[in-house]
């Protein structure tokens, strides 16, 4: 039967899917897969990090011990002995977080989608650090928020901006921990004046928390979840400590608000998958990750230091970048009048790549931004591309 006599589809899409666009870093993404491209781009982990062979061995327990559970299905909210070890994990600081107010998640991405799913209505207030992290600004968008840009300095998001501009908010997001895109932490003061604020104004706070373990000195801070489980939702993941391609996160909610993420995911995905979960269980259970981190932080800590030692040596006067005390990300600003979004372009010929920071953004843009990620290039190949970048930068000073 030939179908060519029929006319194509005229296809109408959803209104929601106005907002939707293709992730910058995505696309730039797909340029660096040339290997003669230096990319600073990918906010990825490094594959160095991978407990390959521990994987190896967790898979192979699980499908020879339990492997009809594992390979059924299982409960919305995820596998009980994983969600009792990240409860107790979190259980510091005074808090007591309980088992039933943990969901798993299909990465840390898809409790952002259905954060949005259930918060935001079209033309919500909801506030957002700016910078903040490209992906929470797509996912929030399909629901048509009204974003509201709050104030950060090097300190990190500014409480005072959120107790201007919140009122009747759906929610403030928030990355305390080694940004994504600009490296910087919230300090412990302001981290307390942040929860004060949004406790005295009613607002969920967000606290989104990928890269908190991944500290190169002292301990990590607090959470805000410690200081108030029923006002603020964390969000944390394994793609950081482990690998990102199984794609396992969690969101810690208040009870009211639980019940309705629970919902939105059974109509999402029904659940996570149970093999997954089984085999992280298996791998962290007796302590792994308490071994594992401190190699992921000597790691990365080496390759910022380089970074940074090479952008002190081949970046031009008038140039700054922040200096991270943990995490994967550098953030530099340069003169006003260098496009960033220009210099990609030009740095792509000469076959580097990195991210305009304009994506970041979700008011006013600063064209005159960009992130580096250090954490999967090799030393001589950071200081390779950060010369190539710092003449270019150069030339137009």
């Amino acid at each position: 039967m030939k179908l060519d006599k029929y006319a194509p589809i005229e296809w109408k899409f959803a209104k929601r899917c106005g907002p939707l666009k293709s992730s910058i870093i995505r696309d730039i993404l797909k340029v660096t897969q040339r290997p003669e491209v230096i990319s600073f781009a990918g906010g990825l982990p490094s594959p160095n990090t991978f407990p390959v062979e521990k994987m190896r061995a967790a898979f192979d327990y699980v499908l020879t011990t339990a492997g009809t559970t594992a390979l059924q299905y299982g409960p919305t909210d995820g596998y009980p002995p994983l969600r009792e070890f990240i409860a107790h994990s979190l259980s510091k600081n005074g808090a007591t977080i309980h088992p039933d107010q943990i969901m798993m998640i299909s990465g840390s991405q898809q409790g952002l989608d259905l954060l949005g799913k259930v918060l935001i209505d079209e033309g919500s207030k909801t506030l957002v650090e700016n910078p903040s992290y490209l992906g929470a600004i797509q996912a929030f968008s399909v629901y048509e928020p009204h974003f509201v840009p709050v104030e950060t300095d090097d300190h990190g998001l500014i409480p005072a901006s959120v107790a201007a501009r919140g009122e009747g908010a759906r929610l403030v997001y928030a990355l305390p921990n080694y940004q994504n895109p600009s490296g910087r932490t919230l300090t412990a003061k302001r981290r307390v004046e942040l929860v004060e604020v949004c406790a005295r104004m009613r607002i969920p706070l967000v606290e989104d928390d990928p890269y908190g373990t991944l500290c190169y000195r002292g301990e990590p801070l607090p959470t805000m979840l410690a200081m108030n489980p029923a006002g603020v939702i964390y969000m944390g993941t394994f793609s950081k400590v482990l690998t990102p391609g199984i794609r396992l996160g969690y969101v810690v909610a208040p009870r009211p608000l639980f019940s309705k993420l629970e919902q939105a995911k059974q109509a999402a995905d029904l659940h996570t998958a149970q093999l997954t979960q089984m085999v992280v269980y298996e791998v962290i259970k007796d302590g792994f990750l308490d071994q594992h981190i401190p190699t992921i932080r000597t790691l990365y800590a080496s390759q910022c230091n380089i970074m940074l030692d090479a952008l002190s040596k081949y970046f031009p006067p008038g140039v700054t970048w922040t200096k991270p005390d943990g995490g994967m990300f550098i953030w530099v600003t340069l003169p006003k009048h260098i496009d960033s979004m220009a210099l990609s372009t030009e740095a792509l010929t000469h076959n580097v790549a990195f991210v305009p920071g304009s994506a970041f953004y979700v008011g006013t843009p600063e064209t005159n931004t960009l992130r580096l990620s250090f954490v999967t290039v090799p030393a001589e190949k950071i200081y390779e591309g950060i010369e190539r970048l710092g003449k270019l930068i150069a030339a137009k000073i």
